[in-house]
């Protein structure tokens, strides 16, 4: 699995990236099929009272990109959020891509015998 962490207008600092590794870790004991996560996390300076701080999550799955955003005030808390909406996508991804269609047990009884 191939983990990209990258800053715009911010520079990544390592308690940043741990804490964002260990926020990854949740998501990808549900799916172990993760190709590869590229993370961005960046400071939109839009006025000096309305700074926003979004992040922002591909996750390559065999099939299937899954992109995530989310922006609030404090970055550890858009984080938060952002993990909460991809762990959502992560487990509905896997429940589509799981069979959920099973033998009828009158077809197995017969084809055993």
């Amino acid at each position: 699995m191939n983990l990209t962490i990258s800053g715009h207008h911010l520079e990544v600092t390592p308690s940043l990236r741990e804490y964002v590794v260990t926020k990854l870790e949740r998501v990808t004991r549900h799916f172990d099929q993760v190709v590869g996560i590229t993370v961005l996390l960046s400071i939109e300076k839009l006025k000096e009272k309305e700074r926003r701080q979004k992040a922002e999550v591909t996750l390559h799955v065999k099939g299937k990109d899954i992109f995530v955003e989310h922006a609030h005030e404090d970055l550890y808390a858009a984080i938060d959020e952002l993990m909460d909406k991809l762990d959502r996508q992560v487990c509905r991804h896997k429940d589509r891509v799981q069979n959920h269609h099973h033998a009828a047990a009158k077809r197995l009884s017969t084809a055993l015998t």
